[in-house]
């Protein structure tokens, strides 16, 4: 089992480690069953992330013919004051990194990219499974992607998802079937442990979290079974005292001599 982790300027580093991480670690635990590797649309280079401009080296191109999982990670930068209007500079040379960058200019400008083209060769597979840690479900909704389908992200950006006509789910873990969502930024965790188990199994699973120190958190969300009803107003049941036991210290002592 093959499964990329696209990097694109500006990516999250702990959106990218963080499933990356226990992916690999899952693929040891499973006897190399599942091989993790970092991709970019555009091929093998160095992709400069948003937090401090660290970069990390995509080592191939995504191939959404020959993966079999795609995570895509959300950006890192500043979120904005209420009002402003982001400055769109779809222009921006490759690889440079600006330390005030908007995380949704980070995100839109993706769209230049050739990246949607090939998340959306991805997605229509039904055998490729395609993961989001953050903002990354908001790359794939930005490009059209995700329209009518159940997803989460940041709990800031949720109502960004909403608007473009996906089903905003406030939930860590979101399973749409070829469709994985997570939420903020440490929920890469829980997703590459949900991932593993979803796909490897609950024992490599429970295997990297006893590795890891981690337990994941959160049931994962899945559009199943009965929706849960509004509760009415609360009315505490009338405690009412337990009949006294019998008290057998007295004949106890009687029969004692």
């Amino acid at each position: 089992m093959l499964a990329q982790i696209v990097l694109f300027d500006g990516f999250d580093l702990l959106d990218v480690l963080a499933p990356y991480e226990v992916l690999h670690a899952g693929g040891m635990a499973a006897g190399g069953a599942l091989r993790a590797e970092l991709v970019s649309a555009e091929g093998p280079r160095e992709v400069v992330s948003g937090v401090g401009g660290v970069p990390l080296l995509a080592t191939a191109a995504l191939d959404p013919a020959g993966a079999d999982l795609v995570v895509v990670p959300g950006a890192a930068g500043r979120v904005g004051e209420p009002g402003e209007v982001p400055d769109h500079d779809a222009d921006a040379d490759a690889g440079e990194w600006r330390e005030d960058e908007l995380i949704p200019v980070l995100l839109g400008r993706t769209l230049n990219t050739g990246l949607p083209g090939l998340l959306k060769a991805a997605m229509d597979r039904p055998e490729v499974t395609v993961a989001t840690v953050c903002g990354g479900s908001l790359v794939l909704a930005m490009a059209g992607l995700l329209e009518g389908r159940y997803a989460t992200t940041h709990h800031m950006g949720l109502d960004m998802l909403d608007a473009t006509g996906v089903n905003a789910v406030r939930a860590r873990v979101v399973d749409d079937g070829d469709l994985v969502t997570g939420a903020g930024v440490t929920s890469g965790l829980d997703l590459g442990l949900y991932l593993l188990e979803r796909e490897v199994g609950p024992r490599i699973a429970h295997a990297v979290e006893k590795l890891f120190a981690y337990e994941r958190r959160g049931t994962p969300w899945r559009h199943h079974g009965p929706s849960p009803v509004a509760p009415g107003p609360y009315r505490p049941s009338p405690i009412r005292p337990s009949p006294q036991a019998p008290s057998h210290r007295k004949e106890a002592h009687h029969h004692v001599r």
